[in-house]
This record gives structure tokens, sequence and C-alpha cells, in this order.
């Protein structure tokens, strides 16, 4: 069931039941962008078409219009020009969505739902990544371009996104973004906004700053953050577990000191991690469980993954203009968001764990249901798994294997091939040791 007339294409198929009409016409009122006539292009059908559009990366929105319309053949839809799309996108613009953002943004959990708090605190993790954005003198002129190593500019010129992600769900409670130039510390900061007592945040070397460490501490928000292999903090106090009391600035820290070895079939690969904390009780936090739960950082890297590679293809963004791209990204951010809550939803339903839920199944589940503008109202019959949970509860994934590949850069749309990165998959059965390091104390 959908709405009639020219509303009929305003949907996003099951996803709708996540994003309903009323919550749309609530934002599109509070940011005053309803339209005052009735016109072939709603606002409330252009707000669909930009979550729709982010479905269907590889296609322009004249063939994202033509998906949204595919079931939809009893209904009297209008026909519309690329021009008229691209009018009807413009005179909106991205307050809306923003707000719409706004309104689905959290973690996405229950008390119940698995892996989502360690010691009763909300896991989550900061970090930046970088999107690529059609290379227009408009663009180059607002964000710059990156110099390769002869000092040239060279690629496309970037957004930096920061997100605040809960890493139990991979939901995201908070983003900002803008020019790479300005750093992802610098949109870190903005997401401050977001952290909040029984909350514990993982932070990698680059968040590891005194200034930035003691931003996260004012919010009540405990931190558990990668410090850089040259900072050597001093030793004010050894604990039992082997971890010792420092100081940054006034900031009052636990050191951790480890060594981890993963062996694998392929070999033995040992680092040393030195980790600092607000948690300074050593006997309720021992350093070994702190070790083991700094992992969980990678979810906010398997979340961009899910962005940048599964939904955007690693392609470049749309739109032409700074607007235009403030909009496309909150209607990703959106979107994900919005897949997120329906994965979180039927493994909540069936008591399992988010992780074993597949994003790959649920997107191109969400893509069908749209094509077939199937599911977007409730029977009177409710559905609280539906389509989306269904499909992911059905084909769970392994359990999850620590992460030890290296990183390959690959650049999309080349023309050439792109460079393959070749594991062993015997490699995957790794084990991992951790031994806490017991340095040598450093006078303050």
């Amino acid at each position: 069931m959908v709405s009639e007339g020219v509303f009929a294409p305003g949907h996003v198929g099951e996803l709708t039941r996540i994003v309903p009409f009323e919550m749309v016409d609530a934002v599109l009122a509070e940011t005053s962008a309803g339209q005052r006539r009735l016109r072939k292009l709603p606002a409330r059908v252009v707000v669909y078409l930009l979550m729709a559009a982010t479905l269907f990366e590889d296609c322009g929105y004249l063939a994202v219009w033509r998906k949204l319309t595919a079931g939809l053949e009893a209904a009297s839809i209008p026909t519309v020009t690329a021009t008229a799309l691209w009018d009807a996108r413009t005179r909106l613009g991205p307050g809306p969505v923003r707000h719409l953002f706004d309104l689905l943004r959290g973690p996405a959990s229950a008390i119940r739902t698995g892996g989502a708090r360690w010691r009763g605190m909300l896991t989550v993790a900061i970090d930046g990544t970088y999107l690529d954005v059609p290379d227009s003198p408009t663009h180059r002129a607002h964000l710059g371009k990156v110099s390769n190593q002869y000092a040239a500019a060279s690629g496309y010129p970037q957004i930096c996104l920061t997100a605040l992600v809960a890493c139990g769900t991979r939901a995201i409670i908070d983003a900002a973004f803008g020019p790479r130039s300005s750093g992802e510390t610098v949109y870190g900061q903005q997401l401050t906004r977001s952290l909040h007592h029984r909350m514990i945040v993982l932070l990698d070397r680059g968040f590891a700053t005194n200034a930035f460490l003691a931003s996260v501490a004012a919010t009540g928000a405990d931190f558990l953050a990668r410090l850089s292999a040259i900072r050597k903090p001093p030793c004010l106090r050894r604990l039992e577990d082997g971890s010792f009391l420092s100081r940054f600035g006034p900031l009052e820290v636990r050191i951790i000191e480890c060594e981890i070895t993963i062996a694998t079939s392929g070999g033995r690969n040992t680092g040393v991690y030195r980790l600092a904390t607000t948690l300074l009780d050593a006997r309720r936090y021992p350093a070994f469980d702190l070790v083991k739960l700094y992992h969980e950082r990678w979810e906010v890297e398997s979340a961009y993954f899910e962005i940048k590679k599964s939904m955007l293809g690693r392609r470049v963004l749309r739109a032409r203009t700074w607007a235009g791209i403030t909009q496309e990204i909150y209607a990703l951010l959106t979107t994900y968001q919005a897949i997120r809550i329906a994965i979180t939803d039927a493994a909540d339903s069936a008591g399992a764990d988010p992780d074993r839920a597949s994003f790959s199944i649920a997107l191109q589940t969400a893509r069908d249901q749209l094509i077939q503008a199937a599911g977007i109202i409730e029977d009177s019959t409710i559905d609280l798994v539906g389509a989306i949970g269904r499909a992911v509860l059905a084909r769970p994934m392994p359990g999850r294997r620590l992460r030890i590949s290296p990183r390959a850069v690959k650049r999309p749309l080349s023309r050439y091939a792109y460079k393959s990165l070749r594991v062993d998959r015997r490699t995957y059965q790794a084990t991992l040791s951790i031994n806490i390091l017991l340095t040598t104390p450093i006078s303050p």
C-alpha cells in the first residue's frame, strides 16, 4: 500500500516503515521546506528520491525514478524529466535530509542487544574517512586537492567524514564532515556533543592528543585510546595487573603496554601497543580485558566499508554543488542508518548478535523491496521483522574473525585492473595472544 496521486512515488520500499510519511512530513514542516502548491514532485517525494538514490549509486536520478515507480503500474505517475528532478532537489536543499538524519541517528540498540555494551557501558568508536567528490572548479575552490609526492595536486577533491559509531550495531550516533584540510580531529571535536556517562569511546592514535582526550573525558564518557610509539608517559604508580597510572596534563589516566601476537598458518605477527584509559580501577577493569576490547574499534572501519564499498561502490559522489554534496551525504547516512535499524530490530527479535547479520543481504533486499514497492505500510498483521530481517536471519554470517590483513588502496572507476590482495584462507584460522608488559618506570 502506497500513497495516492503524485505522492505515490514517495517511498523507499520496506525502509519506509522506519522512515514513515508522518516523520518526513514533520521534518518538512519543521524546516519550512513543504511546498506552497501541489507539484508533480512534492517535497515528500523528493526526500524519498534522495534516499532511494543512495541504494542505487550506479544509476542517475532519472533511472532511480524509474525504479521508484516500477511497482506502481496501477497508479497514475506523472512524467518527469532529469531537469525537473534537479530543480526539485535544489528547491528542497540539504536542511530536511539533515534533520531526518538527526531523528534517526543513535546506537539503534536495546539493553538486550548482544555485544553493544561492555561492563554496562555502551561501546562506541570515533574515526574518520574520506569521500571523493566530482573534480569541478567549484569543488576544487571549496575543498582543494590532495598533493602527491611531487607537490602537485592529484586525484579528486575530498570530503573528510568523521563519525561516532556504536560498535555493537555499527549504527551511526553522530557525524560531521567538511573539507579534508580541516582534519578528522576537528570534526571529532563536534562529535563530543553526543558523548555521555556510561560510554566507553575507542580511539585511534590520530585522536590521542591531550586536548581531544580531555574534551572526551569532560563529557563524562570514558575512553580507551591507542598512543603513538614515540609517546612515553611517565609512570606515577604501578598497578597489580601491570598497568600504571600517569597524567596527560591535569587528566589522570591509566597506561597499558602490551605485546600482541597473532599466529596463523602463514606465520606469526607481533606488535607492541600502548593504550591509555580513564578507567583507573585495575581490579574492576583488568588490563587484559581492555586490550581485548580495543579490537572492537575495527567496527567503525567496517561501517565505513559498508557505506563506501557496499552502498557507494567506491564511486565519486554525484552532486556538483556544495549544497548538493551536503544533501547527498546526509541522504547516504540516513539510508545507512535505516538499514542498520532494520538489522538490529531483526537481531533483537531473534536474540542474535547484529554482527552476524550481513549488511550486503540487507542492502540487496531493501533494493528489491523498493523496486516492488513492497512492505511500505504494515498490514493488519504487524510484522516486526519484515523481509529485510528475515533475509539476514536466514543467512547469518560466521563468527567474527581477527583482522590480520594489511590494507590495499584501490582507486574507484579505474580502467586498469584493481590491485588485489591475495590472502591464503588458512591465515584466517588465527589465534591471539596478549602479554601485558612491565616496563621500567619513567620518573615524572
